[in-house]
């Protein structure tokens, strides 16, 4: 991906550099997921389910990137108040940029997963890293293109996830919504069972939890 280069996402176009995840389809389901618990419908026809966030959300994305999915969140849901942090100096650029390119507003914080950000959230997004260098079915020629810091993990390619896990259930945060592969979602709804968080959806990649078993959404 070179410098300057634009990717579509949620109708929007997004500045991309090689600091920075190239925004994919699969994960514009956390947006819709996040909308859907908003109360607001996400696609033409589609009845929205009853809203469970507050009216004024707090919303964190952990590990941001280029912004993609914090910057459509507030956009699409005005009223919300958005954070977004990344652990790389370089991406937050990427994604400040974008932010003000689309004409939004919304609180950058440089952080390791949660160590820096203050304060409580509604509900927690994240595409973390979550590729398992040694899937044998993945390209690591056109993944090279990409930030290994933004693509891999330990432990299957689910150290973060399980990080963010434990740091999201000690903040007490109802919703948590997690990008994974589908062939890890198994084993992050076990562990996320540990920490009494149930599922309440998946979407596609996107996998959907509640803490404390709040009402299934139907």
């Amino acid at each position: 991906m070179n410098e300057g280069s634009k990717v579509n996402f949620y109708g929007r176009d997004f500045d991309i550099t090689p600091d920075v995840l190239i925004p994919r389809p699969e994960t514009e389901m956390v947006v819709d997921a996040v909308l859907n618990l908003a109360g607001k419908s996400y696609l033409p026809g589609v009845k929205p389910a009853p809203r469970v966030l507050p009216r004024n959300p707090r919303i964190l994305d952990v590990g941001t990137g280029s912004g993609c999915v914090a910057i459509s969140l507030a956009l699409e849901l005005s009223e919300a108040a958005v954070t977004a942090c990344d652990v790389s100096k370089k991406a937050l650029m990427v994604a400040k940029k974008n932010a003000k390119n689309l004409g939004t507003k919304i609180e950058f914080v440089e952080s390791d997963l949660l160590s820096d950000v203050l304060g409580d959230f509604d509900v927690i997004v994240a595409n973390l890293p979550y590729v398992d260098a040694d899937w044998d079915w993945i390209d690591k020629k056109a993944l090279s293109r990409e930030p290994a810091i933004a693509l891999y993990a330990g432990d299957g390619g689910l150290a973060l996830i399980k990080k963010l896990i434990g740091q999201a259930a000690k903040r007490k945060t109802k919703y948590l919504i997690l990008e994974a592969d589908p062939c890890q979602h198994e084993k992050v709804i076990q562990y996320a069972s540990n920490y009494n968080y149930s599922l309440l959806e998946t979407r596609g990649f996107c996998l959907v939890f509640t803490l404390d078993n709040l009402r299934v959404l139907r």
